[in-house]
């Protein structure tokens, strides 16, 4: 006997993934439904080789499914995840409404699989935020070994993270470039984002950083270790999926760059590609549609007594939302519900 899911916020783009990806590594679902707003009522949608078409989100009754994925923004989720998780059936939410709350597990499986019973608090648990996600995976196996200190990260995010209106504007603003007779419009983002980069995602906060790099400070934190220091610098790029980080850490204990390569290697959910020549690194085009996080230009920095840094590349779409939901939504039915 398999699970009853739900898909919410289907015809999204992450919603679209999640459905892929459940199809991909064949989740053990007797039902999947897709769900959206009445707007895209009867929309169709991929799951493997079938066809489905959405329900009305509005409407629809949760009594009898035992997880729910949503990707639908916090404003929705802040009204229908209750509704689910009411009925008994596990929200796996996409957004970052509950990612800061302290009886609700955030969780990257690969990371801190335990704080799975979490989710009994609420019957809720939270996905983290894109750049976070992979950048975690990356860190703990080296945390585990050496204890980090402080990390400084500086993100390039591609624009598939502000969703298809980020997508289309990239789009829409590299063929007006081309075309001196059509103005190129800035909507989505604060300036150009076309063959230009923008160092500001979300909004701005009191100490001058923007509210993505105060999420990857908290959610660092909380999955990882609370006493680990982090500092980070979010840069949208024209880059249409896939987001890099440069990543610089400081390790109470000495660390070899060859260690830590060794390290990475074997640990859950990387690939490490690292080659000191031309090309021998992974790019963002490159890590599209795949499930790893993939680490390249591994070396130490010698301006500080334990220091390393290396380069980290992920399908944000992928392991940065929908494929981490999935893998949420395996490790609850293994650890938890058993069911399949």
């Amino acid at each position: 006997m398999g699970y009853r899911v739900a898909v919410v916020g289907a015809t999204g783009n992450v919603g679209r993934e999640m459905l892929n990806i459940l199809a991909e590594r064949q989740f053990p679902a007797d039902e999947v439904v897709a769900l959206a707003s009445r707007k895209s009522l009867g929309t169709e949608v991929s799951y493997g080789d079938k066809t489905l078409k959405t329900k009305d989100l509005d409407t629809f009754d949760f009594t009898g499914f035992d997880m729910a994925l949503f990707a639908i923004g916090s404003g929705p989720t802040k009204e229908y995840a209750p509704k689910a998780a009411k009925a008994g059936c596990v929200v796996i939410d996409n957004s970052s409404l509950y990612r800061y709350e302290p009886d609700i597990p955030l969780i990257v499986p690969e990371v801190n699989p335990d704080a799975i019973e979490g989710y009994k608090n609420r019957n809720i648990i939270a996905n983290p935020n894109c750049s976070t996600a992979q950048m975690v995976v990356a860190l703990k196996p080296l945390h585990d070994r050496a204890k980090i200190k402080r990390v400084v990260v500086s993100t390039y995010q591609s624009v598939s993270g502000a969703g298809k209106g980020g997508i289309d504007e990239l789009w829409d603003q590299t063929k007006a470039i081309y075309n001196p007779t059509v103005d190129v419009e800035v909507k989505q983002f604060q300036k150009q984002i076309a063959f230009n980069v923008i160092p500001h995602i979300d909004v701005f906060m009191e100490d001058g950083s923007t509210k993505e790099e105060w999420k990857m400070v908290a959610e660092t934190k909380k999955i990882v270790d609370t006493s680990i220091k982090v500092t980070a610098t979010c840069v949208r790029v024209p880059v249409f999926v896939g987001h890099s980080e440069a990543v610089n850490i400081e390790t109470e204990e000495f660390l070899d760059e060859d260690e830590a390569r060794d390290i990475l290697r074997e640990a859950p959910g990387i690939m490490v590609v690292d080659k000191r020549e031309d090309g021998g690194y992974t790019t963002p085009i490159e890590c599209v549609g795949d499930f790893a996080t993939f680490i390249s230009r591994i070396r130490q920095d010698s301006t500080i007594e334990n220091g390393l840094n290396f380069w980290c590349v992920s399908d944000n779409l992928r392991k940065g939302a929908a494929l981490n939901a999935v893998q949420i939504a395996e490790l609850l039915g293994n650890r938890v519900l058993k069911k399949g």
